[in-house]
């Protein structure tokens, strides 16, 4: 995979360092994120099967409804919040967390800050 972006390399290669510890079981899936420019997205995900058994992003009809603007910590927020509630509700309390590469701040903070703050241990 040929990319030019240096920014997107950079984040690539952290995702690579960071895949190799994280791993999602059964007992304790993988919660995944993944950030475009518009929107938010979160998967609980099992690697050992390749199943994925929540997921929730800003696109959801529970939150695009309910917030302004889609690419910012506020929505971030609601899709923690979201994917805290689907998870608990399938009986996943523990998960691993993944930031797919992307440093710990900004919308993904907020993400895992809204899913610890709603019973999500990780």
């Amino acid at each position: 995979m040929i990319v030019v972006n240096p920014k997107v390399e950079a984040r690539l290669r952290r995702k690579k360092r960071v895949r190799k510890k994280v791993k999602g079981t059964p007992e304790r899936p993988r919660l995944s994120v993944f950030r475009s420019l518009r929107h938010t997205y979160a998967q609980v995900i099992v690697d050992t099967t390749g199943e994925t058994l929540a997921s929730a992003s800003t696109l959801s009809s529970e939150i695009r409804g309910n917030v302004a603007r889609t690419g910012n910590t506020e929505a971030a927020k609601k899709v923690g919040e979201l994917i805290a509630r689907k998870s608990i509700e399938k009986g996943i309390k523990t998960v691993v967390f993944d930031r797919d590469g992307y440093l710990f701040h900004g919308r993904v903070k907020a993400l895992a800050d809204a899913a610890r703050e709603n019973g999500l241990i990780f």
